[in-house]
């Protein structure tokens, strides 16, 4: 029996829909607005680069033009709605998932006892007591707080002091929860004086094969259509194999369906979803037409690979390759307009002088860089602009560059 097909555009418009970038940027970006945006996207993730904004600050703005960076700290810090730990990389994520990270915190310290041993420098188990006992006395802590007579090394990611890993294991492995930052240094404190008794490790049984069930059921929801790779991959705590086991049951279950998806160039992609996603697609709101800058580690383009099938854009950050071996530049944004990724602008945010300067805009192949849209880019600037508390946007005269 021939599967069911979307076709490349329809695929798009289910994947932005899912992604919270289908309806026209607005809506209120605070309290349970805001916090049921991230429960939409299942997480937000943090980074640290400050080009012109966070990412994450970068990743709700470009959904709800009214937010301010301020917002995601109240709910994270003073309301507790939020935990932050990791998927695939460091995230926020809503608090009423937090007994779904059980089995996470259980792996984690299974990985990183054995991964840590052969990379970090010796030491940091029999730190574990010291720092908890430290935490219980003193407070919440930074890495720099602790292990004040232990030697430095360089500062790198890859040389912490014996303390700071512990501290990192203690928190990736649930017995300490991070509380808020300071700059974008994480604080730390004991988990039982942050997260309620039924949410905590130990107060509350992890079933292996229920958590699984949730994370395979969560991820497929929030990207419309998967494959059982993908599905492990988005929070990343499920296993390749228990991804493809689940798909298994589900399509005997009759939970999911397989269909085919066409990518940007005709081949068709077996993959994943609920019964009736077709059906559903025909009252899928048509894309806004304004020009949005993505952040880098947007949703939607966190998978380089699905994010080149699905909308024919490939993109690669370069903040590690070499200044003259970059094709584009450090830090450069993805430019949406519609369903379609238009380009990408090389922009950095210059606060000694208020300016939002923008270096290059790189049109895709086959985009015409017509006035009109210049017209649309200057407007989202200015809300950029606004957003990042700037005084003024200003273009190199060259700004405008030839598809590559």
């Amino acid at each position: 029996m021939a599967l069911q097909q979307i076709d490349n555009q329809t695929a798009r418009a289910v994947f932005m829909d899912r992604h919270a970038l289908a309806e026209p940027p607005s809506g209120n970006a605070k309290g349970a607005d805001l916090l049921e945006l991230i429960r939409r996207l299942g997480f937000v993730q943090l980074d640290s680069i400050n080009t012109v904004a966070r990412a994450h600050d970068m990743i709700l703005f470009s959904r709800r033009p009214s937010y301010r960076s301020k917002n995601l700290k109240h709910l994270y810090e003073r309301d507790k709605a939020l935990f932050e730990h990791w998927t695939h990389d460091a995230a926020v994520i809503p608090m009423d998932y937090y007994l779904h990270w059980h089995l996470r915190f259980q792996r984690d310290a299974d990985l990183l006892k054995s991964r840590w041993k052969n990379w970090r420098r010796d030491g940091f188990e029999q730190q574990f007591e010291t720092v908890l006992q430290h935490i219980r006395d003193h407070g919440p802590v930074s890495s720099s707080d602790v292990g004040k007579d232990e030697k430095k090394g360089s500062g790198g990611w890859w040389d912490w002091h014996p303390s700071k890993t512990a501290l990192e294991f203690l928190w990736r492995s649930g017995a300490l929860t991070v509380v808020g930052r300071e700059g974008f240094q994480k604080r730390y404190d004991l988990t039982e004086r942050v997260i309620e008794a039924h949410l905590r490790p130990g107060h509350t049984p992890c079933d292996a094969d229920e958590t699984v069930d949730w994370l395979c059921n969560a991820a497929l929801d929030r990207l419309g259509f998967a494959t059982s790779g993908e599905l492990a991959a988005f929070w990343d705590t499920v296993s390749s194999a228990e991804a493809k086991a689940w798909c298994e049951k589900a399509l005997q279950d009759g939970i999911v369906e397989e269909i085919e998806v066409a990518c940007t160039d005709g081949r068709l992609r077996k993959v994943m979803a609920r019964p009736g996603l077709l059906d559903e697609t025909t009252s899928l709101p048509p894309p806004s037409g304004r020009i949005r800058v993505l952040s880098p580690f947007d949703p939607m383009l966190r998978d380089r690979k699905r994010a080149e099938r699905l909308f024919g854009f490939h993109y690669r950050i370069e903040v590690f390759v070499p200044e003259p071996k970059r094709t584009y530049g450090y830090y450069v944004f993805p430019l949406l307009e519609g369903d379609k990724l238009i380009g990408r602008i090389d922009m950095k945010a210059h606060r000694d002088c208020g300016e939002l300067r923008v270096r290059a805009v790189w049109p895709e192949r086959r985009v015409r860089w017509s006035e009109a849209r210049s017209r649309r880019l200057h407007a989202e600037l200015e809300r950029v602009r606004c957003f990042a508390n700037l005084d003024r946007v200003e273009f190199t005269t060259d700004w405008l560059k030839d598809p590559k």
